[in-house]
C-alpha cells in the first residue's frame, strides 16, 4: 500500500513540529509528501520545501525513496531540489518536464481527462469541510481507468483495506499521518 501524506502546519503547531512529522514519515518510507501550505508566501514555501529535502537528504546514509511534492507551484518544486508539484482539479492541465505531477480529482471524468502520473480522489468518506463522500463503489469504478488512484477524504488505518480492496494504488491524507492513532 502506498502512502501520500499532505502536510498542514496550522493543526499541529507551525513549521518546526511539521518538520518533525516529516522527518518520523521519511523514516518510515511513505512514498509521497504534499508540501500543502497553501497560504504562505513563495520564499517562505522555498525555504521549508528546502528544508524538507535537506531532512530527506539527511537520513544517516539510508536511501529513502520518499517523493516531495510542492501544492501548486512547480516554480518552487524545481527551485527548493523536489520531486514534483500536485495541481487542484481546476488547474489547467500541464505537463512537466522534470517533475512528477498529480492531480487532484472529484470526479470520475476528471480522472479521465487528467494527465498526471497519479491522482488523488475523493472525499471517500466523511472528512471535515470535504463535502459529500463519493464511497467505495465510486472509488472502484475510478480504479479502473488505468490512473493510479489515492484515496482521499476521511481515511484512517481502520478503513484504509478497504480502499485498496476497491483498487486504490495507495491512501493519502492529512490526519492520518499527523494524527496516526485515529
Amino acid at each position: 500500500m502506498k502512502r501520500y501524506y499532505i502536510t498542514d502546519r496550522k493543526a499541529v503547531g507551525g513549521f518546526g513540529a511539521l518538520l518533525e512529522i516529516i522527518r518520523d514519515q521519511i523514516h518510515l518510507a511513505v512514498d509521497f509528501i504534499q508540501i500543502r501550505e497553501k497560504d504562505v508566501s513563495a520564499r517562505e514555501l522555498f525555504e521549508f520545501a528546502s528544508a524538507v529535502v535537506a531532512v530527506r537528504a539527511g537520513q544517516a546514509g539510508k536511501t529513502t525513496a520518499t517523493k516531495i511534492l510542492v501544492n501548486t507551484r512547480a516554480d518552487v518544486s524545481l527551485a527548493a531540489g523536489c520531486d514534483g508539484v500536485h495541481l487542484p482539479s481546476r488547474a489547467p492541465q500541464e505537463t512537466l518536464p522534470g517533475l512528477i505531477v498529480a492531480r487532484s480529482c472529484h470526479t470520475i471524468s476528471e480522472i479521465v481527462q487528467s494527465k498526471a502520473a497519479f491522482v488523488t480522489f475523493g472525499p471517500v468518506f466523511a472528512s471535515p469541510g470535504k463535502g459529500e463522500p463519493i464511497g467505495l463503489e465510486t472509488l472502484r469504478r475510478a480504479c479502473r481507468h488505468g490512473k493510479p488512484v489515492f484515496a482521499l477524504g476521511g481515511i484512517n488505518w481502520g478503513n484504509a483495506a478497504a480502499c485498496m480492496d476497491a483498487g486504490a494504488e495507495g491512501i493519502a491524507g492529512i490526519r492520518l499521518f499527523q494524527q496516526p492513532e485515529l
